[in-house]
């Protein structure tokens, strides 16, 4: 018995040595690129501001609020000073650090803190909240730098680890692995960001992502939750995105990207099909700028572009950041699938202008008498064609108005004064047009409509009836 529970013992220890020498040591990682991680508190001052003795700070939707600006005695306006904290890591021994621009976003002064306590006023550089990156400048020498880098060669699952002050706990370290690379969101058209499942909080903003190297592969941006903290989705800007960003601020103190004028959609599999599209990648275009450097180069909406300047554009939310990496003015090729077959075009990549966006013309009724309309029994559509005011105010040659949905169409989401711009990738000018095409389309297959929905153009898939 006593043999046995011997024999026992050692397995187990044996199957712990084997589990805690498999699992990864930070520690020499830790001490070696952990003083190269700063603290970044900033103070923005808030001038004028109301004040009631005695009395907290209230923001003027409390209750109490409005109580006391009537009965409590008032002081003078004064001014308020908030603070708020975040992280940043030095890339240059003469000073030079990189945090997130939400961290230093309307900051009257900011001060860096070294792991020796040593502070620093900090100076912004340069600023680019399309990559939510900002530079700063502290005036020192002989600083722990970081070491770059290349967040292409990460994997998914790999350990990496973040280092930074979440609520102002200053050096915290965190682990995880990668959990995805390359993810979209909502509203960040520019950066791939690096998915990871290491504890990211609020204060880690602007602090290291490193690999299991010691190099320096992202900085910590943002995280999913539902609550304010972390729950095990954190992302961050991959570092050559962001050190791009640097050499253009150090050169010039702005960002330029680079635009071709078009409005973009994924291609899915029924789209595919209706494209004739051997491969299911690439990004398709459902409506181009008029004048822009697109529709001046010969694309046209219903084109697939499969690759721009040699780099291939696996799905859409590819083209937007190989696009802006581009320099405005360069010359470059575009492949793309057009009528079931490749194509190239050369097009003059155009600037994004600061903060704007190409106005788009929305669709309204302008209350003029429509055309007699038709039904597209294997659509489920009732339609009409355009008046001609209706197609000044659109700004178009030719469509046809939705006035009614349903079966296919409802279940595709086409509503009421939809108007319907294009069948596959043939413009449509008439009813008569329109139903011919369609006769042309087997049962059971897929036909891609062109629809603009108020301010926004798209193709729809719609599955024809089979009966």
């Amino acid at each position: 018995m006593l043999k046995k529970f011997f024999i026992i013992a050692l397995f187990v220890l044996f199957a712990n040595l084997v589990q805690a020498k498999d699992l990864p040591d930070f520690t020499e990682l830790v001490e070696k690129q952990g003083p190269a991680v700063v603290n970044v508190s900033t103070t923005q001052i808030i001038h004028n501001a109301q004040s009631f003795p005695g009395m907290p700070n209230l923001p003027e939707g409390d209750p109490f609020y409005e109580f006391f600006r009537r009965f409590a005695p008032q002081q003078a306006p004064r001014d308020q000073e908030t603070q708020s904290l975040g992280s940043g890591f030095i890339i240059s021994d003469d000073g030079f650090i990189l945090t997130n621009a939400h961290v230093v976003d309307s900051a009257d002064k900011i001060t860096v803190r070294l792991t020796d306590k040593r502070e620093f006023k900090a100076k912004v550089i340069g600023v680019d909240k399309r990559t939510d990156v900002a530079l700063l400048k502290i005036e020192a020498t002989g600083l722990p730098k970081v070491t770059q880098g290349d967040p292409n060669l990460l994997k998914v699952g790999e350990w990496v680890l973040a280092i930074g002050s979440p609520f102002g706990f200053d050096s915290s370290v965190t682990a995880g692995i990668v959990s995805a690379k390359g993810r979209s969101l909502p509203q960040e058209n520019f950066v791939p960001f690096i998915q990871t499942d290491a504890a990211i909080n609020p204060g880690n903003s602007g602090g290291p992502l490193f690999n299991m190297k010691g190099e320096v592969i992202g900085i910590n941006s943002q995280i999913y939750s539902r609550s304010g903290g972390y729950m095990g989705l954190s992302f961050a800007i991959p570092i050559d995105v962001a050190m791009d960003v640097v050499k253009q601020l150090q050169v010039t103190g702005k960002v330029t990207r680079g635009r071709i004028g078009v409005v973009i959609q994924e291609v899915t599999r029924e789209l595919a099909e209706s494209f004739g599209l051997p491969k299911l990648s690439g990004a398709l275009i459902s409506d181009v700028e008029k004048g822009g450097p697109a529709e001046k180069a010969g694309i046209q909406a219903s084109d697939v572009i499969l690759k721009f300047d040699g780099k291939v554009v696996n799905t859409s939310n590819d083209l937007p950041r190989i696009v802006a990496a581009t320099r405005p003015g360069s010359k470059v090729v575009v492949q793309l699938w057009r009528k079931g077959e490749n194509r190239e075009v050369t097009v003059t990549v155009g600037e994004i202008a600061d903060e704007s966006r190409v106005a788009q013309h929305g669709n309204k009724n302008s209350g003029a008498p429509a055309v007699a309309s038709e039904s597209s029994e294997r659509l489920g559509l009732e339609l009409s064609e355009l008046t001609s005011e209706q197609k000044a105010e659109l700004q178009v040659e030719g469509g046809l108005l939705v006035e009614d949905a349903k079966g296919a169409a409802a279940r595709a989401e086409l509503r009421r004064d939809d108007v319907i711009l294009a069948i596959n990738n043939i413009p449509v000018k008439s009813l008569a047009q329109f139903n011919e095409l369609l006769k042309q389309v087997a049962k059971g297959r897929n036909v891609a409509l062109l629809v603009r929905h108020g301010d926004a153009t798209s193709y729809v898939p719609i599955k024809l009836d089979e009966k």
